[in-house]
């Protein structure tokens, strides 16, 4: 069974390739730091982090920006706002927040894979003002109410 793709354009300012799938299953394209030089993140330190890539998101989607899993392992750096959120309307340059979680400096290079994309369908709400809501069997417990 395949995916249609969506058409999404883009404009890509930096010397990477497009983001592009790492396996057939994957959820998320990579995307590269678009830098001149290498940076250092210290332990704690966020950065915002450029990608020279900019998407024309169609309505009723949203682009999700989320960690790389062996970035996070293997050096402790993941993304800040997670999923960070770009909006169908946004026609700038995607940033990534990047945030050094390790003890010690850590070192991005040019064209380092730094996060995924994951194109997500979204609906937008339309309020039914009311004076009271139906009752469920968790009512209003919140955090911690289920045991866990």
């Amino acid at each position: 069974m395949s995916v249609q793709p969506i058409r999404v354009s883009i404009v890509n300012k930096s010397n990477n390739p497009l983001p592009g799938y790492a396996t057939s299953g994957s959820s998320g394209v990579d995307i590269r730091a678009y830098l001149e030089q290498p940076i250092t993140i210290q332990p704690s330190e966020r950065l915002l982090v450029p990608t020279g890539i900019f998407v024309a998101i169609p309505i009723g989607y949203e682009i999700q920006i989320r960690p790389r899993s062996g970035l996070a392992i293997k050096q402790g750096i993941t993304c800040l706002n997670t999923p960070g959120t770009i909006d169908a309307d946004y026609r700038g340059e995607i940033k990534v927040i990047l945030i050094n979680l390790s003890a010690e400096a850590q070192v991005i290079q040019p064209g380092d894979r730094i996060a995924q994309m994951v194109l997500q369908k979204v609906e937008q709400i339309e309020w039914d003002l009311t004076d009271e809501l139906n009752d469920t069997e968790r009512g209003s417990g919140g955090f911690g109410s289920t045991g866990v």
